[in-house]
């Protein structure tokens, strides 16, 4: 067990007053983790590792830590879960999220939307667009409150967001950085790319299970043969189970309900980089037969890490298929949550953002709230 701090020990010259401080996903594609004082207790939001293998979680972001609130379960959120169980810290997050979890967790679960009130302060939280079981959360700290997003998206056809109240402070996903380009338009380009490539040509799009996978599957069925991988099946088969999906994911029930099809024109797999299953071993099996790039095509959809820059090098393709907020819908956020300041997190160059006209001022270093 890692050692830490007793709390009276971890509040020791922190202050009375709530403040904040990103650990890591500032200026970078890198691992959530924001640190959080609360006036009694330290927490981290988020404990995330990658999503390059170069960016693990690093251990001393827990030293006085409390108590740890995790968003949804893609690995650059979640990555760290292991460290936190081996130092006893109780994780906050939602029953979906929690499947992901190593065995031993102190598991406190958190709504999918509602409110808690955790050591006197009130949690609210809301699905976030982008993943099952994935949230935003609002915290009533300070004289306007703190929202952090996670990862969100309100351009889904498949996954259900929740508008969030009003906040002073805003941790922002701002992963597509200064991009503007609407869902609307990105659907039209991946048509154009898959238009053009041979008709007897098999596409494989690596997914995360719990993010794009139903997403792209309701696109891509009214346009040739669909199948998912076993987990991709299991996640989606959940999902429509849960009623946390929009209503016209029902049209999948079939997709879904239909075993692994390896001759289909269209394959969604795990992992999203293809780096392991399902899409790890059918990029293996094209390489060995000669077929990649030609009748075996590879078309990503999300952040590519070196592994799967290395295959779309070998004529596979990227279409982006957002599933983060274009600049837009980060304006419009910032807006209606009135928010008086804020930090883009999860993109280089943050401030880029002060060449943009209407926003609130960034936030720098440790920040009281």
């Amino acid at each position: 067990m890692l050692d830490r701090p007793a709390p009276a020990a971890a509040a020791r010259n922190r202050g009375t007053a709530p403040w904040i401080e990103v650990l890591s996903g500032l200026g970078e594609k890198g691992p959530a983790c924001i640190r959080l004082w609360t006036g009694r207790r330290l927490w981290l939001l988020d404990v995330g590792s990658g999503p390059e293998a170069t960016s693990p979680f690093q251990a001393e972001w827990l030293e006085g830590a409390e108590a740890v609130f995790i968003t949804h379960d893609h690995i650059d959120h979640i990555g760290g879960a292991a460290h936190v169980i081996r130092a006893g810290l109780p994780i906050h997050a939602t029953a979906q999220t929690a499947r992901a979890l190593p065995f031993g967790a102190d598991l406190r679960l958190l709504p999918a939307r509602g409110q808690v009130i955790i050591d006197g302060i009130t949690v609210t939280t809301g699905r976030n667009g982008h993943a099952l079981g994935g949230v935003w959360l609002h915290l009533a700290l300070g004289q306007e409150g703190l929202f952090y997003s996670g990862d969100w998206s309100e351009e889904s056809g498949w996954f259900a967001f929740d508008a969030p109240p009003p906040a002073g402070t805003a941790l922002l996903d701002a992963s597509y950085h200064l991009d503007a380009v609407p869902q609307s338009e990105r659907r039209k380009a991946l048509d154009l790319k898959l238009a053009a490539l041979d008709p007897a040509a098999q596409v494989l799009f690596p997914v995360p299970p719990s993010g794009r996978a139903g997403e792209l599957a309701l696109h891509l069925m009214t346009r040739g043969r669909v199948t998912l991988d076993d987990a991709c099946r299991a996640t989606l088969r959940d999902a429509l189970a849960s009623g946390a999906v929009s209503e016209d994911a029902h049209r999948l029930a079939t997709v879904v309900a239909a075993p692994f099809d390896p001759a289909a024109r269209f394959l969604i797999c795990d992992t999203p980089n293809a780096d392991g299953g399902m899409a790890w071993r059918i990029v293996q099996a094209w390489r060995d037969t000669g077929v990649l790039g030609r009748r075996g095509v590879v078309v990503f959809t999300g952040y590519m890490t070196a592994h799967a820059r290395a295959i779309a090098a070998q004529l596979g393709h990227f279409a982006r298929w957002n599933v983060h907020p274009p600049l837009g819908d980060q304006k419009r956020m910032l807006a209606r949550l009135g928010a008086r300041r804020f930090a883009p997190l999860f993109c280089p160059m943050p401030e880029d953002y002060l060449l943009e006209p209407d926003l609130p001022p960034l936030l720098a270093g440790r920040t009281l709230l």
